[in-house]
């Protein structure tokens, strides 16, 4: 009798045990995503990098795929076990020298050959030219580069290719701080754009500066009036680790994540990066509240 009834105690102990086994094997088999958001920059509403990532990585965690979505804040962790079996990297945050993978590029790479997606939003597309700037182009397939790049405030309106990333999705114009005229690789090998639009004349009425203007970006737009990309998807090859990759120039405006079309083409290319196939409508996402979208900001004074 004693036999059994420890026999039913560790039966019973073990069957209280197994919805524990089976959430953290459901845990294990999410695509997590490690959102790096860069230090509190602007005024308010505007580089919004840590509400953003929060509201973003909030979004994919309740849209019910299989993602896990984490931030850190203040740029680049001093603990980097956070990236610890990570299949995507979004970087929201300042750029140029300031950028948090400008010192860590090395690290980036190490990334990208083991496969892990990469996701560059606003500033964070901008980084120095020269040695950083190539390996975004090798990483990302493009980048802001200075006395080439402009970043104009703009209204630009989108329609949009048939592509994964821009599943559910509808045509859309929307006025943000979008960066065009950007460094893309060779022949666009890999890349492939995503929101694509002709500038008005009015985004190049300053005078040449580092992003500002320069006679090849008012040649190309003014004279030759090329469509500039603003997003841009990239499949890298083998040789800097075959994965995915995305660019999105928009994001000066935290309100702008309110805007479902907005919003959900970027939460679309997080998603795409870690492997994943992006739903037939997109990826689920709820129009934030006014409280969802006050929720995390930065403290920067009164606007």
């Amino acid at each position: 009798m004693h036999l059994r009834n420890s026999l039913l105690a560790i039966a019973g102990a073990v069957t209280a045990l197994l919805p524990l086994a089976n959430t953290a094997k459901a845990e294990d088999a999410k695509k997590k995503i490690v959102f790096v958001a860069g230090r509190p920059s602007h005024g308010p509403g505007e580089h919004e990098h840590r509400a953003g990532s929060m509201l973003l990585a909030d979004q994919l965690n309740k849209s019910g795929l299989p993602v896990q979505a984490t931030v850190v804040d203040n740029g680049w962790p001093q603990d980097t076990s956070v990236f610890n079996g990570a299949s995507a990297i979004v970087i929201y945050s300042d750029g140029g020298g300031g950028h948090p993978a400008f010192k860590h590029l090395d690290e980036l790479k190490a990334f990208a050959k083991a496969g892990v997606g990469i996701g560059c939003i606003h500033y964070a597309v901008e980084i120095p030219k020269g040695e950083a700037g190539n390996t975004f182009l090798d990483l990302v397939g493009g980048y802001f580069e200075t006395d080439w790049s402009v970043n104009p405030h703009w209204n630009a309106s989108y329609t949009l290719p048939k592509h994964a990333v821009t599943r559910g999705i509808s045509n859309f114009s929307m006025l943000d701080e979008w960066y065009y005229h950007m460094r893309f690789r060779d022949k666009m090998a890999g890349v492939t754009p995503i929101l694509t639009a002709l500038p008005g004349p009015e985004t190049l009425t300053r005078k040449d500066g580092p992003h500002e203007g320069n006679p090849e970006v008012r040649a190309a737009v003014t004279e030759r009036k090329e469509p500039q990309h603003t997003m841009w998807v990239y499949e890298r090859p083998d040789s800097v680790g075959k994965g995915r990759s995305f660019g999105f120039t928009g994001g000066h405006f935290h309100k702008n994540w309110q805007n479902d079309d907005f919003r959900r083409v970027v939460l679309n290319a997080i998603v795409w990066t870690t492997g994943l196939e992006v739903p037939a409508k997109g990826v689920p996402s709820k129009t934030p509240t006014d409280a969802e979208m006050q929720a995390n900001l930065d403290p920067k004074g009164k606007k």
